[in-house]
């Protein structure tokens, strides 16, 4: 096998580590081409690629993590992950386990973890590396890196998310909830809603957003129908689509550019956050994107 084939057929194992690390899809595929163009400057070929360049993608998406902290810092209003259509890496036997690990729930308590801790829990906790891989990888010692590992289990442990087991169900009741959307049904989308259900948007200061979170089976319900009706009313459209593992949609304006993405998290039959991403610096890969600031215009100018 060549080098380039070699890569190539490591190449998602590679991108998965690396958007866990970094929960940005550019960031991510950054670093697997930088990774690819090491891996080509080296003379000898490694005794195990896969190790060579799981260590490299590794160190890469740490370093990238580092500088993109201080920006999410000063970052304006909530900070979301950008929104992952599909996980490249494939694995029947640890499929649901591996869809958790990249939900948006789960991204997000990885921000809570220094790099090098959010690195080690990755490569241990997710990917299932030995910790002398692990300990390669971050050039750490093994010791450090089960010190490490430990900081990083306790610090998930408290907020760590659960989600029903059964993936069609939780389909199912998206699409309920989805429909009820479409339909501007407040008693049916109130049904689906946990009592302490939030719905957050992160616009990053770069399109409409909303003001402040919201709490609250029935203020959501209200906000949610009292929008999206009129939404749909100058063309935007919704199309469901799992987005980080988990239930979701895509919604577009009536030329097809994605406005922004909408994901569900789902726990006891009940939905119980409500994340929006409408940055369109964080929907690029995902096709053209909307004007979102034009739409918000119509929208105000169509009551």
């Amino acid at each position: 096998m060549s080098r380039a084939e070699e890569f190539e057929r490591l190449r998602p194992l590679l991108f998965s580590i690396a958007y866990r690390i970094l929960g940005s899809v550019a960031e991510a595929e950054d670093a697997v081409q930088e990774t690819w163009l090491r891996y080509e400057a080296v003379e000898e070929q490694p005794r195990s690629a896969r190790s060579f360049l799981s260590t490299m993608v590794t160190r890469i998406a740490i370093d990238v993590l580092r500088s993109a902290r201080v920006r999410r810092e000063a970052y304006a209003g909530p900070w979301f992950p950008e929104p992952l259509l599909a996980d490249p890496y494939q694995d029947p036997a640890r499929s649901a386990e591996l869809a958790d690990s990249v939900s948006m729930a789960a991204l997000l308590l990885l921000e809570r973890l220094s790099p090098l801790e959010r690195a080690v829990f990755v490569l241990r906790e997710v990917f299932d590396f030995d910790f002398p891989e692990v300990a390669a990888a971050v050039g750490r010692s093994e010791a450090a890196c089960r010190q490490l590992a430990v900081r990083a289990r306790r610090h998930m442990a408290d907020g760590r998310p659960r989600f029903d087991a059964d993936r069609r169900e939780r389909r199912e009741l998206a699409s309920r909830f989805l429909g009820a959307l479409r339909e501007g049904d407040m008693a049916g989308l109130r049904e689906l809603l946990s009592a302490d259900v939030t719905l957050v948007g992160d616009g990053g200061g770069k399109a409409p957003q909303l003001a402040r979170a919201v709490h609250g089976a029935d203020n959501v319900a209200r906000v949610l129908t009292s929008v999206l009706p009129r939404m749909a009313a100058i063309g935007i459209t919704s199309e469901p689509h799992e987005l980080n593992g988990q239930p979701g949609a895509i919604f577009r304006d009536r030329d097809g550019r994605v406005l922004h993405t909408l994901t569900i998290d789902i726990l006891d039959g009940r939905i119980q956050a409500l994340r929006v991403v409408i940055n369109p610096e964080k929907l690029g890969h995902m096709g053209p994107v909307a004007d979102a600031w034009a739409i918000h215009r119509e929208y105000r100018s169509n009551p």
